[in-house]
């Protein structure tokens, strides 16, 4: 599933780009959410929401797209943001704040199409490396590379990496499936471990290469060693 935001004070164009972007998810097979807002003010204060790419208008007047952007990039640099402008002059100013690209209106779904294809492209490989997490101090991209453990905390989920804690308001089931593809594995009911900082197992516990150790409960404990052969085997 893309999370989708259309941010655009003009509601007739708005509609019809979601309506577009609904015609490329048919005829794709991609699971596309829009989500629309009529100002910047709006996106900005939209919190709760997840968005995996934004469609700005540079144009508005309640917070127009460059102010908006400058105040998103603050909260998150990681979210793909597309202009949208009348005036090529604006578009240009754009990209101070990491802009996949601009387009000038009136859209047509051909040029649509084409800039969906190439993001979902780029997004896709870089999904692979790293996943989003969304807490109260805003939107984190947390690194494969550097995610060691992920622990049931309070509810939540606490997520252990190299440059310290994180907390994810995502179920543990949730993100063991966002994790399906890549080399983690549920060793205890609270705890998913990345298979690249394990050292060796014990009999209820996992030693990780940082020295530190978490539970492996008995029933997983052969499935835990299974994976961890062919992982380690697969780099040998």
């Amino acid at each position: 599933m893309y999370n989708i935001g259309i941010c655009d004070d003009e509601q007739a164009f708005a509609t019809e780009l979601e309506e577009m972007i609904g015609q490329y998810a048919r005829e794709s097979g991609t699971e596309i959410r829009t989500t629309l807002f009529c100002n910047g003010r709006e996106l900005i204060e939209s919190e709760k929401i997840e968005l995996d790419l934004i469609f700005l208008d540079i144009q508005m007047d309640v917070m127009n797209g460059l102010e908006a952007a400058k105040r998103i990039r603050a909260k998150d640099e990681k979210v793909s943001i597309i202009f949208l402008t009348s005036l090529t002059k604006y578009a240009l100013a754009g990209y101070e704040y990491q802009a996949v690209n601009y387009i000038i209106k009136p859209i047509k779904y051909v040029r649509l199409k084409r800039e969906l294809d190439r993001w979902l492209e780029s997004y896709r490989r870089e999904d692979r490396k790293y996943i989003l997490v969304t807490n109260e101090d805003g939107r984190h991209r947390v690194d494969l590379s550097t995610l060691h453990y992920l622990e049931t905390y309070n509810r939540n989920v606490k997520l252990h990496t190299d440059s310290g804690d994180i907390i994810s308001y995502k179920k543990m089931k949730e993100l063991e499936a966002e994790l399906e593809d890549a080399h983690f594995i549920r060793c205890h009911s609270g705890y998913l471990v990345n298979l690249f900082f394990v050292k060796r197992v014990g009999k209820l516990e996992i030693i990780l290469t940082d020295g530190e150790t978490i539970p492996i409960s008995q029933p997983k404990r052969k499935l835990v060693m299974e994976k961890l052969t062919d992982y380690w085997g697969d780099r040998l």
